[in-house]
């Protein structure tokens, strides 16, 4: 059995029912709720989800991953796994058998997205992360992740602005992102 959550907060998180377009995850063992995506939003995830080829990988939303020693069950806009890795059912997909990840930003969700997640999902050992960024009109692509819990990071980091390809070597491929849109009348943040 792997352990996920050491206080017992991932069992409180079953028994909330958010309401209707609300997301909830636990995220180093705080319960965060998220509220409906925007469309530019939703129309990335979309155009980035149909450029994985289904025939070698798994592009799945709403998929919470379990990830060992910590305290989070994440629930990232994209999960891409190999098809034969997948069990046969379950709510919960171990970190190692996932080989991207991908996060959208939101205005609510910048600290998340570039700072807490991308701890989290190197101490999973994810391969490779992915953070289009519609605030700043570009793409983080973080790979080869190191060290544990709070400690742990991306070793490489590389800035792709929107209209540029972005090679996701652990997919072996090159994702478009023309058609990438941005938020409108949102202030910029000072990540990555």
């Amino acid at each position: 059995m792997t352990a996920v959550d050491e206080r017992g907060m991932a069992r409180y998180l079953d028994e909330i029912e958010p309401p209707e377009g609300v997301k909830a995850e636990l995220l180093r063992g705080v319960i965060v709720m998220t509220a409906s995506p925007d469309l530019v939003h939703n129309l990335i995830v979309l155009h980035t989800q149909r450029q994985i080829p289904l025939e070698r990988w798994y592009p799945l939303q709403t998929q919470d991953v379990g990830i060992v020693g910590e305290e989070s069950m994440p629930v990232p806009d994209l999960v891409v796994a190999a098809p034969d890795a997948l069990p046969a059912a379950g709510r919960l997909l171990p970190s190692q058998l996932v080989t991207a990840v991908v996060e959208v930003v939101s205005k609510s969700s910048v600290h998340q997205d570039y700072v807490v997640k991308r701890s989290i999902y190197a101490a999973g050992g994810i391969p490779t992360y992915l953070v289009i960024d519609p605030i700043m009109a570009h793409c983080v692509l973080l790979t080869r992740p190191e060290g544990q819990r709070e400690d742990a990071d991306y070793f490489t980091q590389e800035i792709i602005k929107f209209g540029e390809p972005v090679r996701m070597d652990d997919l072996g491929l090159e994702l478009d992102t023309s058609d990438f849109g941005t938020l409108p009348d949102v202030r910029p943040h000072r990540y990555p």
